[in-house]
């Protein structure tokens, strides 16, 4: 399970506003502590109100998103894009847009307290196929391919216990985003699928497509869509344990 820091922010929040009240109202409790904890309130209100609404970071643990996304890379998601959502509860209090087919998505899966990226393939009410490692959406091809202006990283590929990968482009109803293959996958879930999308669900699936665990093998197939986070929109920074600095270079928005 992922810690929680939305409710560790908001309890210092409570702490802290309730300090900074009885500090203004003189009433003496404690002291130096209460005056001290009352100072933070602004500070901790702050960073509550931009990490709940605004934007809040995370960090790609996984290689499921790759070529997209590279373990250690430091992105940034939109909480609003989907509407505003309160703390901790994750109840939506204003409704202000829709996860859109293409989307790379920051949610809870339905099987597991636990932050997943994945990207928005099905929407509700949809019919989601695939045939061969080749998404189908209402019987409409997704097509793939050949990208040439990114090489595969092999490397990855062997880490990851996979043979030699390829990278192709996709086409999700005209948002284009590149893909990593495996020559010959042995997954089956990359080959043959089909899933009906219910009303107020979506279908998530990884960018390494042979490599990814996400609605295709889940029991419960869909996220609903109160277990939204928001939608990823860029990476500030790469930083993984094979490198002894942050590197700020391959900041980039993500596509």
């Amino acid at each position: 399970m992922d810690f929680d820091f939305s409710l560790v922010l908001v309890i210092a929040f409570l702490i802290t506003g309730i300090c900074w009240v009885l500090h203004k109202l003189n009433v003496e409790i404690a002291g130096k502590t209460v005056e001290f904890f009352g100072s933070l309130f602004s500070v901790v209100a702050l960073v509550l109100v931009l990490r709940s609404f605004l934007f809040e970071p995370f960090q790609i643990p996984s290689g499921s998103m790759i070529p997209t996304l590279k373990v250690g890379d430091f992105i940034l998601v939109n909480k609003y894009a989907y509407g505003l959502r309160l703390p901790v509860s994750g109840t939506k209090v204003v409704d202000i847009g829709e996860p859109k087919r293409g989307d790379v998505m920051v949610f809870i899966p339905p099987h597991k307290k636990q932050h997943y990226i994945k990207r928005v393939v099905g929407l509700p009410g949809d019919i989601v196929e695939m045939r061969r490692g080749v998404l189908f959406v209402n019987g409409q091809e997704m097509k793939q391919s050949a990208y040439a202006d990114i090489k595969a990283d092999n490397d990855t590929c062997t880490q990851m216990g996979l043979k030699d990968c390829i990278i192709q482009l996709e086409n999700l109803d005209g948002v284009e985003h590149v893909i990593q293959r495996v020559k010959n996958p042995t997954n089956r879930a990359s080959f043959s699928f089909v899933a009906k999308v219910p009303n107020g669900r979506y279908f998530m699936v990884g960018d390494n497509r042979d490599n990814s665990n996400d609605s295709r093998s889940w029991e419960v197939k869909t996220v609903p869509e109160e277990n939204i986070v928001g939608k990823a929109v860029a990476v500030w920074m790469h930083w993984d344990k094979f490198l002894s600095w942050p590197d700020f270079t391959q900041a980039r928005s993500i596509q």
